[in-house]
């Protein structure tokens, strides 16, 4: 049984210094601990007003120079938080030192070639670690349930090698001290959070997956031969749950392991597998309360108070956002639901990232976000579109993912509407042919009246008018083009010029076309109510055909 754990509180600073530092972030300055228990993680946006937990970890994301750092501190400071990551290396002469002791916060500075996602993916993963379980301190093999971290701490100190612990993918889940002592491939595996393509393909080809997913034991792996990169051999075993090949465990060794080494590493194997099976328990279980809560939130009933307590957003107005894809050609049903999974993942963490109270559930083939915004539907409307715009910027076109807002839900019993006109706004992207990939409702509202009549006119098998359908009839006998002339003649306020010239006929032709049309339809062109009327129903007749 493993008895070897860190001396510090999971989620303190010094905790995370000793996890994640040299490798990642060097403590410039500021006493780590100072702060007993991290409130969260927060990302610096210098264009905007700073919202971040008490406590908290903010990550100083284009941060440069030591003016901008001491003014960050002295806001930050007044703010509560708890430390400022900077991308290093910092240049200080000496100001530093005095600005982070005077708004005690501790300075941090992230390595070189790091990647603020991976720190802040990392920094989340040792955050949420006393959150996953019951309460009251549940440990396995004596490391704290799902403490990954300390676990591979733990196996190091038994093999006296730097390990990492890994999934199927070959992506870092957690890592061990004295990465210092291994190798450029292990330091370039732990920045990226995987091992890097180059030393895969040598690892596949060389048969060393095959061989370490059919044994029990550890496997003996030669410093992999790649230009003039210099390696330790690795020592790996796989973790397994039954027959299911959950990850693996890999140490860089200067020499083999001895027969009671080798014993240790089987048996530390299945420890971690124990831990594996108990984050992932732990954080389905959790995807699943949270989707619970947000779809009693969204419901407004009596529940919805409670709901949006447990989720940290009751003392404040929220408003819904719902996330759809548009259908793309030849993308099969398990790829859609995969790429539905992997967008409202990443919208998660982007809201919790502007605001950390958000919330995010997958309901269906939607995925409806709970945002705080201010009390001000002027304000939290043109929020929402920023924050939702610069995701689907970050994201792409690719995935033609669209984004409805919904109206401002100034208290629980509002969020259903929200909720509602969120699916209305998301209806009229989902359908539209233009490139408008974010709209809140006001945006859109008369499209999605528009919509709603016509599925209503379905609904109720209503016809057409008798002038509309006698002149659909009679293109349909004539290829008259009478329909398409009264659209655009219509659309262009009666000028035969510019309506002539958007169906591309010659004005003399258009007029002649515009009588044939009050002729066949019988319709009086003079009459505002008419016009109306046939502008409407040609709009409907749009939608029908699939048209915005």
């Amino acid at each position: 049984m493993i008895r070897h754990m860190s001396t510090h509180p999971a989620r303190s600073l010094s905790r995370v210094l000793e996890d994640l530092g040299p490798t990642l972030l060097d403590l410039l300055h500021g006493d780590p601990a100072a702060t007993a228990e991290l409130g969260g993680v927060a990302i610096h946006d210098p264009h905007d007003e700073q919202h971040c937990p008490e406590r908290a970890i903010v990550l100083g994301v284009g941060v440069h120079g030591v003016d901008g750092i001491r003014r960050l501190l002295g806001e930050l400071g007044r703010l509560g938080a708890a430390a400022l990551v900077v991308r290093g290396p910092v240049e200080d002469d000496g100001a530093l030192a005095a600005a982070a002791a005077d708004s005690g916060i501790a300075l941090l500075a992230l390595t070189r070639g790091a990647s603020w996602a991976q720190l802040a993916a990392m920094l989340r993963t040792l955050l949420a670690e006393d959150d996953v379980g019951e309460a009251g301190g549940q440990t396995l093999g004596g490391v704290p349930s799902g403490d990954l971290f300390a676990l591979a701490n733990a196996i190091a100190t038994l093999l006296d090698a730097p390990v990492t612990i890994e999934d199927r993918r070959s992506r870092i889940l957690a890592f061990s001290g004295r990465q210092d002592e291994a190798d450029a491939a292990r330091v370039a595996s732990i920045l990226a959070r995987r091992v890097p393509e180059r030393y895969l393909r040598i690892h596949e080809e060389d048969g060393v997956f095959r061989e370490l997913y059919r044994s029990d034991r550890p496997v003996h792996i030669p410093p992999p031969t790649l230009g003039d990169e210099v390696a330790l051999p690795r020592a790996a075993i796989a973790v397994r749950a039954g027959d299911e090949v959950l990850g693996s465990v890999w140490a860089a060794v200067r020499e083999p392991l001895t027969p009671e080494r080798e014993a240790a590493f089987r048996e530390a194997a299945k420890l971690v597998a124990l831990h594996m099976l108990r984050l992932r328990a732990g954080t389905d279980a959790e995807h699943r309360l949270r989707a619970d809560l947000v779809t009693t939130a969204l419901e407004g009933g009596s529940g919805a108070v409670a709901a949006l307590g447990r989720l940290g957003l009751a003392d404040g107005p929220v408003l819904v956002m719902a996330l759809g894809l548009r259908p793309l050609a030849d993308t099969d049903h398990a790829r859609l639901t995969a790429e539905h999974q992997r967008l409202a993942g990443a919208l998660a963490v982007h809201l919790t990232a502007v605001r950390p109270r958000s919330a995010v559930a997958l309901l269906g083939d939607v995925a409806y976000a709970l945002f705080p915004v201010a009390n001000d539907p002027a304000t939290a409307r043109e929020r929402a579109l920023q924050v939702a715009s610069n995701f689907l910027e970050r994201t792409g076109d690719r995935t033609g993912a669209v984004i409805g807002i919904g109206s401002l839900a100034p208290e629980p019993a509002a969020l259903a509407r929200s909720r509602t006109n969120a699916d209305r706004a998301l209806r009229v992207l989902l359908a539209g042919s233009a490139p408008r990939r974010v709209a809140a409702i006001g945006d859109v509202h008369i499209d999605a009246l528009l919509i709603e009549m016509r599925d209503l006119a379905i609904a109720n098998r209503d016809e057409l008018s008798p002038g509309i359908a006698q002149l659909a009839a009679y293109d349909a006998r004539h290829n008259a083009h009478l329909v398409e002339t009264l659209r655009a003649w219509l659309d262009a306020f009666g000028d035969v010029i510019a309506a002539s010239a958007g169906v591309f006929v010659h004005p003399n032709t258009f007029r002649y076309r515009i009588r044939r049309v009050a002729e066949v339809g019988r319709i009086d062109l003079g009459d505002p109510a008419a016009r109306f009327a046939a502008m409407l129903e040609l709009r409907l007749m749009g939608l029908y055909d699939g048209e915005v």
